[in-house]
């Protein structure tokens, strides 16, 4: 029999602690517990989870340092949970490489939801297939081009098309708006978020069934982008 799906939950909280396990033990997860950051790394180093569902506000070492510390060796999904709504808080935590955050107070389905997403992205693994496909357009990686169902090409600029490859190359993931800009406009940018909603409104006219409505370029609203593809 396959191995049990080893979730680490870091939090202070005990109430939080508590429910967490309960319910991932419930639907067949193996749970560990950590409380501090520092004790969450060295759990993780024993027993190597594959997830980790991480709180910001930990005592003596912060949140951001514990991601730090993981993506150091492992590549495992880290959901973070926080109380900080602050975008400022939720880019940085993506950066440093978290995979999605999650904000307190929390519905349980939802983080639940966004840990199986996380945990069929992590298994699949990193895209290698030259094209992704929608029932409205594929994306073909290896020529650079998108195109509709019945073979015509979507016309994009350079711009829009490196806002949909980095996009499409994280399927399913977020990607911080800082993030996107560095890949696409350069190491020197960061900050100018006006050119992502330009551009994004020009790649939604052009991909999109309803651009009012989007259905594969998400946004999720001051943290990033989310390319919803095969999911």
């Amino acid at each position: 029999m396959a191995e049990p799906i080893r979730v680490l939950v870091v939090d202070d909280e005990p109430q939080i602690v508590r429910a967490l396990a309960v319910n991932l033990q419930a639907i067949g997860y193996k749970v560990d517990v950590a409380r501090s950051g520092e004790e969450a790394l060295r759990v993780a180093a024993d027993h190597r989870p594959d997830a980790v569902i991480l709180d910001l506000g930990l005592p003596e070492m912060d949140g951001l340092e514990v991601i730090q510390g993981l993506r150091g060796w492992t590549t495992v999904p880290i959901i973070v949970l926080s109380v900080r709504e602050g975008e400022r808080d939720k880019i940085a935590a993506l950066d440093a490489g978290a995979d999605d955050y999650v904000t307190k107070p929390f519905g349980m389905g939802e983080l639940l939801a966004r840990l199986r997403s996380a945990l069929r992205r992590a298994t699949a693994g990193d895209l290698d297939e030259p094209m992704v496909v929608t029932p409205d357009f594929t994306v073909d990686l290896s020529t650079k081009k998108v195109m509709r169902p019945a073979g015509g090409e979507v016309r994009l600029t350079p711009t829009e098309w490196g806002i949909v490859e980095v996009l499409a190359r994280h399927q399913g993931k977020l990607v911080s708006q800082t993030q996107l800009l560095k890949q696409v406009w350069g190491p020197d940018y960061g900050e100018e978020t006006n050119y992502l909603r330009v551009f994004m409104a020009q790649i939604r006219r052009k991909l999109e069934p309803d651009p009012t409505h989007p259905r594969y370029f998400v946004t999720e609203p001051g943290m990033g982008y989310r390319f919803e593809g095969n999911e």
